[in-house]
């Protein structure tokens, strides 16, 4: 599937405009990783776009969240390595994260979040003005962004880079695309 075809199918499933933003916030942090890791660039970009297309239809439900994302992915014949990685992503499944592609997805995912809570707090609400040391201690700040998983943040040392890296990519990737997020 094509890059424009499925945020078209992403936006008629998805209402919310902060989620379709956190969508293309996660889709730049998974397309920039691939590049670091020389991996397929579409691909990995596809699964962060989409991984979440089945938020409004499970409307919070942990249990059912990532399950039926990834039926919705394999009824619009998505490759199954995204199919995968987007079932993966909700840790709440237990399913193994097996490739590098699942376990980006992980940690792409909250680090999105956290990212963008950072710049919200800002005076300016810019991108252009956090640093990487500012994200890195709103993660070690507990009372900071409580809903963002902060382990699977750094579960990023599992694809074997260092959270400081880790963030450097995501912050440099999600600030390209500034104007999309509105930040």
């Amino acid at each position: 599937m094509e890059r424009e075809q499925a945020l078209e199918e992403l936006r008629g499933r998805i209402e919310n405009e902060n989620l379709i933003k956190h969508s293309l916030a996660v889709e730049a942090i998974m397309k920039d990783l691939a590049f670091y890791f020389k991996d397929d660039i579409d691909k990995w970009g596809l699964a962060g776009l989409l991984h979440d297309i089945d938020c409004e239809k499970t409307a919070g439900d942990i249990s059912k969240h990532s399950l039926v994302g990834a039926e919705i992915l394999e009824s619009l014949d998505i490759e199954s390595s995204i199919v995968y990685a987007v079932k993966a992503h909700n840790d709440y499944h237990g399913i193994e994260r097996k490739r590098k592609i699942d376990k980006a997805l992980f940690c792409a995912d909250p680090a999105a979040g956290i990212i963008t809570a950072s710049a919200l707090i800002l005076p300016s609400k810019k991108l252009e003005d956090v640093t990487v040391e500012f994200v890195i201690k709103r993660i070690n700040e507990k009372g900071f962004a409580k809903g963002v998983n902060r382990e699977q943040i750094k579960s990023c040392e599992q694809l074997g880079i260092s959270l400081e890296k880790f963030i450097e990519i995501s912050l440099e990737a999600m600030k390209k695309i500034s104007d999309d997020l509105g930040l």
